[in-house]
C-alpha cells in the first residue's frame, strides 16, 4: 500500500469488493492487446508499457539479472521460426509469482518468479512459454481481445489514477492478464519445450519449474486458476514428455552458477517502502500504521491497499488509506467513499488505541460488511471487513483486527528493514533445518524448501549453493 500524495476519494461498491478481494494469480500465461498491434515495440506500446509496470508495482532494478534475462531471450528468439522478431524483458518489482507477454514483444517477468527459479534455463523455460504463445498467434485467436484492451486502459485509468475501482481492479488484471484456453497453454508448453532445447538450455527445466511453480501455489492456498486450464500436473507430465523428445537427462545448460551469482542480493517479499505482509500482520514504516489479520486469513499487499481473504473465500479483508479533504469528519469519510447503503443508526464513534474511529454496518443480498475509518496524524485509513451473511462470527473478527489498528512508533519503524536474497554455500552438517533458522521471516522452513526446490527430508549436498532470506 502506497502513500498517497494527492487528494482522491476511493468509492468502493459492495458488490465490486467482493470481486476484487482476492489474492493475485500464481502462475505465468499472457496479456493481449488488440489482435492488430503492430509487432514493434514503439511509442504507443511504450505507452501501455509504461502502464502495465506501474500497475505491477514499478520496474524491479537487478541489472545483472537484467543482462542475463536478456541473453536467454536473444538465444531462445534465435531457436524460433521467427528470429527476426524483437523482443523486450522487463522485471516487475512485485513479489508475486508471475509472468506474460504482450504481442509487441514486451516480456514481463515477477521478482517473485525469480526468486523461485534455481538457474538460468528454468526462466529461460518460462520466457520460452511466454514467447510460444507470441510467435503461435494465440492472441489473435481469441474472442475476447476487446475486453483484454479494455482491460489494460481500466489498469491505466482507475489504478494508476486511484479512482473508484483502484484496488480491485488491479487485483482483478493480476488474474486476468494471465489466462489462456487449455489448448493453448499446452501447445505453448510444447513449443517452448522445443524451443528450449535448440537454443541450448536443459528442457527438463521447463516440467522442473513447473513443479516449483505448482508447489508454490499450494503453499499460498492458490490452486490452479479456473477448470479450463489444465492442471499443473498435467503440464508437467506433458512438458517432461516433450523434454524426452528433445533428448536424455543431462542434455543442455543449467547455468545454475551464474544465475545464482546474478540472483544474489534481490528484493525479497514486499517492498518496504510500501509496506510488509509478515503472515498476518501488515506494517508499514513510512506511514506508520500496523494491524493485524483474523486467524487462517491470507493478505495480500497491493500498491492500493491491502487485501484479505479466509481460506474459503468467504470472509474477506481490505484496508487502505483513503486521502480525504481537510477537516472532512470521519462519519463523511465514511459516508462519501462507500456506494451502498449504510445501516441507519449504526454509525459509533470510539476510540481505539488512542485513535479516533468510527465504525458502521452495510448489508448486502449476499454480504454483509463492517466498515470503520481510523485517523492517525493527518491521514485516515479504512478497514473493511466482509463476510457472507449469515456465515461467520463477522462481528467479533471486525472487533478484534480493528482493536489491532495501531500507530507505529518511530523506533519500531526504525527495526523494520528490507528483506533480500542471499546465496550462501552449504558446508558439511549443514541441514534446511540449520539453513532455515537464520531467515527472518514466517514458515522459514517450508520457505527455504520452496525457494532451493527441496522436499522436506532431502540432505544438503556440501559445497552446494542454497538461497536463504536474509535483512
Amino acid at each position: 500500500m502506497r502513500d498517497r500524495r494527492h487528494t482522491v476519494k476511493i468509492r468502493i461498491a459492495a458488490g465490486l469488493m467482493i470481486s476484487g478481494l482476492v489474492a493475485g494469480c500464481a502462475g505465468f500465461g499472457n496479456a493481449s492487446l488488440p489482435a492488430n498491434a503492430p509487432r514493434v515495440i514503439g511509442p504507443d506500446r511504450d505507452r501501455d508499457h509504461i502502464r502495465l509496470v506501474s500497475a505491477f508495482g514499478g520496474e524491479g532494478r537487478a541489472p545483472q539479472l537484467e543482462r542475463l534475462l536478456t541473453d536467454a531471450v536473444n538465444r531462445l528468439v534465435m531457436a524460433t521460426d521467427r528470429p527476426d522478431e524483437a523482443y523486450q524483458v522487463t522485471i516487475l518489482n512485485s513479489p508475486v509469482v508471475n509472468a506474460f507477454a504482450l504481442p509487441n514483444g514486451r516480456l514481463y517477468v515477477t521478482r517473485g518468479l525469480l526468486a523461485l527459479a534455481n538457474d538460468t534455463s528454468e526462466v529461460a523455460a518460462v520466457l520460452s512459454h511466454e514467447i510460444a504463445h507470441v510467435t503461435l498467434r494465440h492472441a489473435s485467436q481469441r474472442n475476447e481481445l476487446q475486453a483484454r484492451s479494455a482491460l489494460i486502459e481500466r489498469v491505466a485509468e482507475n489504478v494508476l489514477n486511484n479512482s473508484q475501482e483502484a484496488a480491485v481492479v488491479q487485483d482483478q488484471a493480476r488474474s486476468s492478464l494471465a489466462s489462456f484456453s487449455r489448448s493453448q497453454e499446452l501447445e505453448a508448453d510444447q513449443t517452448g519445450v522445443a524451443v528450449l532445447a535448440r537454443a541450448g538450455f536443459d528442457p527438463y527445466s521447463a516440467p522442473r519449474f513447473l513443479t516449483a511453480l505448482g508447489r508454490s501455489a499450494n503453499s499460498a492456498n492458490n490452486p490452479d486458476r479456473v477448470a479450463s486450464h489444465p492442471s499443473t500436473n498435467e503440464r508437467i507430465s506433458r512438458a517432461l514428455q516433450a523434454a524426452r523428445r528433445a533428448g536424455p537427462p543431462g542434455m543442455g545448460e543449467t547455468g545454475r552458477l551464474e544465475y545464482l551469482t546474478a540472483l544474489n542480493g534481490l528484493a525479497y517479499g514486499d517492498d518496504p517502502g510500501d509496506g510488509v505482509v509478515k503472515g498476518r500482520r501488515f506494517i508499514h514504516a513510512r506511514l506508520g500504521v500496523a494491524f493485524e489479520a483474523p486467524e487462517g486469513f491470507t493478505l495480500e499487499n497491493t500498491s492500493q491497499a491491502v487485501l484479505g481473504s479466509s481460506a474459503d473465500g468467504e470472509r474477506r479483508l481490505l484496508f487502505d488509506a483513503a486521502d480525504t479533504p481537510a477537516g472532512q469528519s470521519l462519519e463523511e469519510v465514511l459516508r462519501s467513499t462507500w456506494t451502498d447503503t449504510i445501516e441507519p443508526g449504526s454509525l459509533v464513534t470510539a476510540m481505539v488505541n488512542d485513535l479516533p474511529t468510527v465504525t458502521a454496518l452495510s448489508n448486502g443480498k449476499e454480504w454483509t460488511f463492517r466498515l470503520s475509518a481510523i485517523r492517525i496524524g493527518n491521514t485516515t485509513y479504512r478497514l473493511i471487513m466482509a463476510a457472507r451473511s449469515g456465515g461467520s462470527d463477522l462481528e467479533g473478527m471486525f472487533q478484534r483486527t480493528l482493536n489491532s489498528v495501531r500507530q507505529v512508533q518511530p523506533e519500531e519503524a526504525r527495526r523494520i528493514r528490507p528483506l533480500k536474497l542471499q546465496i550462501v554455500t552449504a558446508r558439511r552438517g549443514d541441514t534446511a533445518q540449520a539453513l532455515a533458522s537464520r531467515m527472518p521471516i514466517d514458515r522459514a522452513l517450508d520457505r527455504f524448501l520452496l525457494l532451493n526446490g527441496l522436499d522436506r527430508n532431502g540432505p544438503l549436498k556440501a559445497g552446494e549453493r542454497y538461497k536463504i532470506v536474509v535483512e
